[in-house]
């Protein structure tokens, strides 16, 4: 049998408080209950894109890479760090949020990041398709990067927020609700013993006065 409340008094006004606390308790176990099973089927959703947008991202990067190094086999270290240094770019990266759930996640904006051959400022002439290549794919990669870093801190969050749910589903379920209904049985059987005691005492009562009267009469 789970404990009771410490210092409940068996009164009917405290069962019926009690019984109140009750069905609160279990309807909010309720609501906690329907609100971790959407966490987590949010966070399934959320986290499925992760592998896939990280994968992307890898392979942009790996393929960017051998481009950049090819690139620089065509047209050596110093051009290709020249040119960079030309292709410079500020990236404006826009802040927001959207709720899930009750859970403030982050929404990261970051427009349009990749750019023509002719925005990228260095000559045409000057330089090797390959550098073009690394270019595209470093710039589709930042993309992808970026928003991985959207979708993991959105499932970092969710994953918290499940976690606390699921305690609070924990300790409604397996440690308040059995306390409250292990001290409604207490105080209804202490109730119960108080209502035969006073029964049995008005019975006491009732065969001396019965007796007191009928040696008054004799």
């Amino acid at each position: 049998m789970a404990d009771i409340i410490d210092g409940v008094k068996p009164t009917r006004m405290e069962l019926l408080q009690l019984k109140k606390r009750t069905v609160l308790a279990e309807r909010g176990h309720k609501l906690l209950k329907e609100k971790r099973d959407a966490l987590i089927s949010e966070f399934l959703s959320i986290a499925g894109n992760v592998k896939k947008v990280r994968d992307e991202a890898e392979a942009d990067l790996a393929q960017a890479y051998q481009d950049l190094l090819a690139a620089q086999a065509i047209m050596g270290s110093g051009s290709v760090k020249e040119a960079s240094l030309n292709s410079e770019q500020d990236i404006q990266v826009e802040m927001n949020s959207r709720n899930i759930m009750g859970v403030t996640v982050p929404l990261v904006d970051i427009g349009k990041v990749e750019r023509t051959m002719i925005r990228r400022g260095y000559g045409l002439a000057d330089t090797s398709a390959m550098l073009d290549d690394a270019s595209k794919k470093m710039e589709l990669a930042l993309s992808k990067i970026i928003k991985l870093s959207e979708i993991e801190e959105t499932v970092r969050k969710l994953a918290l927020e499940v976690e606390k749910t699921k305690r609070r589903v924990n300790a409604l379920e397996y440690i308040l609700i059995p306390k409250l209904n292990a001290t409604v049985k207490y105080i209804r059987m202490r109730l119960d013993e108080m209502e035969r005691e006073s029964f049995i005492r008005l019975k006491k009562i009732k065969a001396v006065l019965d007796a007191r009267a009928k040696e008054e009469s004799a």
